[in-house]
């Protein structure tokens, strides 16, 4: 494992984190209820000692719930050594269920208040807006986000999964200083129009689902065989052809991370680093051993041929099913 964390500037606004980020959702939300509370807790309390900066998480995780196992991990003088980063946007009703999306100006305003008091501190280091909310103008979603930094409750904005067009309004309203979107070797739909807009407004990138929600790590399942409440059960690449023909994929991964004496995970971490200074991947794990597993990414040197390589077995047209189903890709903000 790397012994001096790497560090990385996202947007031009000022923000640094580290060169590799974690992200709480698995802790509490979407794969098979959360992991075990203690050693999640161990697992973030060992991420900020070995200098993860970047902690995501989200309102909706849990929901609720993640944002308070952050508070109190913040507890005890570690809030100054990170960067909080939570997200709003989506409708929650009164049973915890998403229902809709709302980033509506002074419901965004209500969401910071309750974020800040679960997270216990008075500012939150990157605010996201979670998905893009096609009856509210971005102008003023964004005008609403600008008001909380200017008040300090807020230091930077981001936006998730919104498209070039989307980016560029955004940014001309305030600086955006991040866009997190789903990115990794099997799914590089934003290289063609949403990394470049980001390049050319200065703003930095954030892949979540870098290890493609397991995918990517060799050790993924089918979707018949994972537990009732994991959501990947209804995701099209965990289905049965599409799962084969994946994973037909991931034993060349797999190949190449025994040449280069690294994990699948590893490499696919690595490889998403090489992909520009401006690119800060979050994963996300519920355990310490593979907290200190994928941050030995940032010791993985790929060559160029590697790289080729890749590039090349996952190229878009080889990957088979979409990655979210119908409902999930209807909320993407697409070009």
């Amino acid at each position: 494992m790397a012994q001096t964390m790497q560090t990385r500037q996202l947007g031009r606004q000022g923000l640094e984190t580290s060169a590799l980020g974690l992200g709480c959702m698995g802790m509490s939300f979407a794969y098979t209820g959360g992991g075990d509370p203690a050693e999640c807790e161990a697992t973030l309390l060992e991420a900020i000692e070995l200098g993860v900066t970047l902690l995501d998480t989200a309102e909706v995780y849990g929901p609720y719930t993640n944002e308070q196992l952050l508070g109190r991990c913040l507890a005890g003088g570690r809030r100054d050594r990170v960067v909080v980063a939570t997200k709003f946007g989506l409708r929650i009703d009164a049973d915890g269920r998403i229902v809709g999306l709302d980033s509506r100006p002074g419901h965004v305003r209500e969401v910071v208040e309750a974020s800040l008091a679960r997270l216990g501190t008075d500012r939150i280091d990157l605010l996201y807006q979670h998905r893009v909310d096609p009856a509210v103008p971005i102008e003023d979603t964004v005008g609403a986000m600008a008001a909380l930094v200017r008040e300090g409750k807020v230091r930077y904005l981001g936006l998730s999964e919104a498209s070039a067009n989307t980016l560029r309004r955004a940014n001309a309203v305030h600086p955006i200083s991040a866009l997190q979107s789903e990115y990794s070797l099997w799914e590089r739909g934003v290289e063609r129009e949403v990394l470049p807009a980001c390049r050319e407004l200065g703003i930095g990138f954030v892949p979540y689902s870098p290890l493609g929600r397991g995918f990517l790590t060799g050790r993924a399942a089918p979707a018949d065989a994972l537990p009732e409440t994991d959501f990947r059960r209804m995701q099209p690449r965990f289905q049965a052809d599409n799962f084969a023909a994946n994973l037909r994929l991931v034993q060349q991964l797999e190949e190449l991370a025994a040449r280069v004496s690294a994990t699948p995970a590893q490499v696919a971490l690595a490889w998403l680093l090489e992909q520009g200074p401006d690119v800060v991947p979050i994963f996300g794990t519920t355990r310490r051993s593979r907290l200190r597993e994928n941050l030995g990414a940032l010791d993985v040197r790929l060559s160029s041929s590697d790289l080729q390589l890749l590039d090349s077995v996952f190229a878009p047209e080889n990957i088979a099913g979409d990655r979210y189903n119908a409902a999930g890709m209807a909320s993407l903000d697409r070009s």
